[in-house]
């Protein structure tokens, strides 16, 4: 009987992954050095890697988060100073669209979104003169993660319908802590009470629309 036992327990072991994040506490997520932390995934869709995503103005950021909307009095301090974001390029929606009706429905609807929060302005300003202002999505565990060289990460994925989050904190190695941390939190919370993205078509629309539930008011004839 005790042998039985054993066995089973070894059996129990065995099958739990030591990287399961089901059963870690959520302080358990850390920073890891670029070079280890998980990139973009893309499966078998090698297509996919071609498509762009641009750098998002500031503006686009909040529409994007459905943030609300900033008065005339703040107008010229921007929420969240330390954050890069990237959208997928109008060239990208309009071949997702092409490359599933040519493939018969087989091919993915779904688009990437990055969202890089620094652990202060000055680093992603210092980060943004040598990034590309638009970049395939092949490119980006090469040269935007695995390129920040003595930074460490810490990786968020959300999937929201047709469009994936992909949320990074960004700090030099050795810093303790991370001194945006309300910017992140405000950022990761804004991304979970999004509604799920069900045409990304919507996001060409992105520097009219007031915010991601807006609908334009539909034309009539006179």
């Amino acid at each position: 009987m005790e042998e039985k036992e054993k066995n089973k327990k070894n059996k129990k072991q065995k099958h739990q992954h030591p990287n399961d994040q089901t059963t870690k506490p959520a302080s358990d997520f850390s920073f890891k050095p670029s070079s280890e932390v998980k990139g973009l995934r893309f499966g078998g869709q090698f297509i996919v890697k071609s498509f762009t995503i641009r750098r998002a103005r500031p503006l686009e950021l909040l529409k994007l988060l459905d943030f609300p909307p900033i008065s005339k009095s703040n107008s010229n301090k921007l929420p969240f100073p330390s954050t890069t974001a990237f959208l997928p390029t109008n060239f990208t929606i309009l071949a997702h669209h092409a490359w599933h009706t040519l493939t018969l429905g087989l091919g993915t609807k779904k688009s990437k979104v990055l969202l890089f929060v620094f652990e202060s302005e000055a680093m992603k300003l210092a980060v943004d003169r040598i990034w590309p202002p638009e970049i395939p999505l092949g490119e980006v565990n090469k040269k935007l993660i695995r390129g920040l060289t003595g930074c460490e990460m810490a990786r968020f994925k959300f999937r929201k319908g047709c469009i994936t989050f992909y949320v990074y904190a960004v700090r030099k190695v050795g810093n303790m802590g991370f001194s945006c941390a309300d910017d992140l939190r405000t950022i990761l919370q804004s991304v979970v009470a999004l509604k799920d993205f069900l045409d990304h078509t919507a996001m060409l629309a992105m520097p009219n629309q007031r915010s991601i539930s807006y609908c334009p008011p539909v034309a009539m004839a006179h």
